[in-house]
């Protein structure tokens, strides 16, 4: 009974994580191009097309969502893709 109390608790702690983490990709968020680290972009770019694909650190074409207002403030950080 015990361990089913916790497995319990724990399904919903992951459950409310998730929903948690997909409204923190909204309206507010913006593309910030040259920053992301190697394998921690967010989605697609020209060498590749997925998300976590990217192959080395701060790659021009590649992005990640920050809030608005803050990739020009980033060092590196541009809204553009580098051409």
């Amino acid at each position: 009974m015990k361990n089913a109390v916790i497995i319990a608790s724990a399904l919903t702690a992951a459950l409310a994580m998730l929903a948690a983490g997909g409204a923190a990709q909204g309206a507010e968020q913006e593309k910030c191009y040259g920053i992301a680290k190697a394998g921690k972009n967010d989605c697609k770019a020209g060498s590749h097309a997925c998300a976590g694909q990217t192959t080395a650190d701060a790659d021009p074409q590649s992005y990640i969502y920050v809030p608005t207002g803050t990739c020009e403030k980033i060092v590196g950080g541009m809204l553009q893709p580098k051409g």
